[in-house]
């Protein structure tokens, strides 16, 4: 019996661990390739993969480009589906950083909402740290769920573009883009 559960053991130690998610996000600029943690996240992770999975984040946009005022080479760029109720799921319950344990650091991918419980196919990506992103307190913060394994150049073009003056309400005043970047495909990768 217990040379069986050795056996047992050993098969399992020999088994490699599953890999996480990975997506390729084509644009007109280049790559990005994302991994997605599932086991941190997986209420954010299944959401963003069911999207993909089902191609309705093919032939959207990178929409926003949040630059800080002080250091505009840092700041997140946001993209997906814009609120387009005809390639939308049902929202998700939020899932924030202090249950997940993940951080808004460079390269981060975290979905995007209004309230909790409203991230529905937008995401965005983190260029530098952005603490003030995680959830603190009474603070929900946003839900990260994944990281750029490559293409964090492309990422930086796209903050890099020029927004509308005004253009948009609240925090999102002068951050919508002048000439929004296209999403061509995000597919899953091996």
């Amino acid at each position: 019996m217990l040379r069986a559960f050795f056996s047992l053991l050993l098969a399992l130690l020999a088994t490699p661990a599953l890999a996480a998610p990975r997506v390729a996000i084509k644009t007109s600029l280049g790559t990005i390739l994302v991994e997605v943690n599932e086991r941190a996240a997986p209420i954010s992770s299944k959401n963003f993969l069911r999207y993909v999975d089902a191609g309705k984040l093919d032939g959207t946009t990178f929409y926003r480009a949040a630059r800080s005022p002080s250091a505009p080479q840092f700041g997140l760029i946001q993209g997906g589906i814009d609120h387009d109720m005809r390639r939308a799921f049902f929202s998700i319950d939020h899932e924030p950083t202090s249950k997940t344990g993940l951080k808004h650091v460079d390269g981060t991918l975290s979905m995007a909402r209004n309230a909790p419980g409203t991230a529905m196919g937008d995401f965005f990506i983190c260029v530098g740290a952005q603490p003030s992103l995680d959830a603190r307190g009474n603070y929900p913060g946003y839900a990260a769920f994944g990281r750029v394994i490559s293409g964090m150049g492309v990422v930086k073009k796209i903050l890099a573009a020029p927004t509308w003056v005004g253009r948009g309400s609240g925090a999102l005043k002068g951050q919508m883009m002048m000439k929004r970047v296209p999403i061509i495909s995000a597919k899953r990768v091996s």
